[in-house]
């Protein structure tokens, strides 16, 4: 199966298949401690971070999961950005693998016409440097998007249970460590829905990587997927379907290392109290796909109403648990 095609039917199943969205990030587990008397004025209340150089409304960044040289992947890649750009939010696009098998995906991911003046993040699987990639592809995957930092993804379990997936994960690091060392952008790094853990903190740390998507379990599960997408009677994707780290036990492993990293708590998110309690974590931003990819084949009004919900969400918990800006505490949550 072409590239492009696998991504369409990735696009399909997240679409059709309603256990995809594993919906156990482990924020259910978490709550806010509540302050009656915040001492706030909520209209003061500052949401605001800055993000690659550039001012965001609110620490969020859409994970467009996409891009090709179908319609409806140019139709969901243009609305997001064009949402990203009105709600002042950054966006990192699917994976450009895609344009290196066939030249005119390019065009769903030529996207700074649509968001002159927010983060744009381009994206490569951090596996391709075993497989013929390099510091070429990955100036290509910047240039095209005009992104303001590039990521490499990591999706060990996804490549496994795929079908003619690339499985050759040894070595990688000192790859990443030579990127990250000639690349004219920031490299960051993000998983798939399996989290991270400690000693992968310390190793990305060791490579120089500052920014990283922790990417939990919680939210879409690439293994269900790649089990949809077979076709066969192996039940491997979906024995492995909730495997790794949720989003909030990735967090409380990164503790030992908050001073050294940015770290952006995806996979499950799916409100601004969410996001609220990834902060509460010690994550420095959050990010969301699956909502906002289906927002996004509606249009772009319906990406910025949702992106909307999640900075009000966001706000008001801050407002509720004493928080004037961004930067929370961490004793303001505690296990159920």
């Amino acid at each position: 199966m072409s590239v492009a095609k696998r991504k369409d039917a990735h696009i399909e199943k997240c679409l059709n298949d309603p256990d995809i969205d594993r919906r156990d990030s482990g924020f259910g587990d978490i709550e806010l401690v509540h302050r009656a008397l915040p001492e706030l004025d909520f209209d003061q209340v500052d949401t605001s971070i800055t993000f690659l150089g550039k001012k965001l409304s609110f620490p969020f960044m859409l994970s467009a999961m996409t891009g090709g040289t179908s319609n409806q992947t140019i139709t969901i890649n243009r609305n997001q950005a064009q949402a990203a750009e009105e709600c002042k939010v950054a966006l990192a696009v699917g994976s450009q693998r895609v344009m290196f098998e066939d030249k005119k995906a390019e065009k769903s991911f030529k996207l700074r016409e649509f968001a002159p003046s927010v983060p744009l993040i381009a994206n490569l699987g951090a596996v391709q440097l075993n497989y013929g990639f390099g510091l070429e592809e990955c100036r290509k995957a910047v240039k095209v998007l005009d992104a303001d930092a590039l990521f490499l993804h990591l999706n060990p379990l996804q490549e496994v249970i795929q079908h003619e997936g690339d499985r050759n994960f040894a070595y990688l690091a000192d790859k990443i460590k030579s990127i990250r060392a000639k690349l004219e952008v920031p490299l960051m790094i993000k998983e798939t829905g399996c989290g991270m853990s400690r000693d992968d903190y310390q190793l990305l740390i060791n490579c120089g990587i500052k920014y990283i998507d922790v990417a939990g379990r919680g939210g879409t599960s690439w293994s269900r997927i790649e089990h949809l997408c077979n076709k066969d009677e192996s039940n491997l994707g979906l024995a492995f379907q909730d495997w790794g780290l949720t989003t909030a036990e990735s967090l409380e492993e990164a503790e030992p290392f908050m001073d050294k990293l940015f770290l952006i708590a995806g996979g499950g998110i799916r409100s601004g109290i969410d996001l609220a309690k990834a902060m509460g974590l010690g994550a420095s931003m959050g990010s969301a796909a699956l909502p906002f990819l289906k927002a996004a084949l509606e249009s772009k009004y319906e990406v910025v109403k949702l992106i909307e919900e999640y900075r009000e969400q966001f706000k008001i918990a801050l407002f509720l648990t004493g928080n004037k800006d961004v930067r929370m505490n961490n004793d303001k949550h505690r296990n159920r």
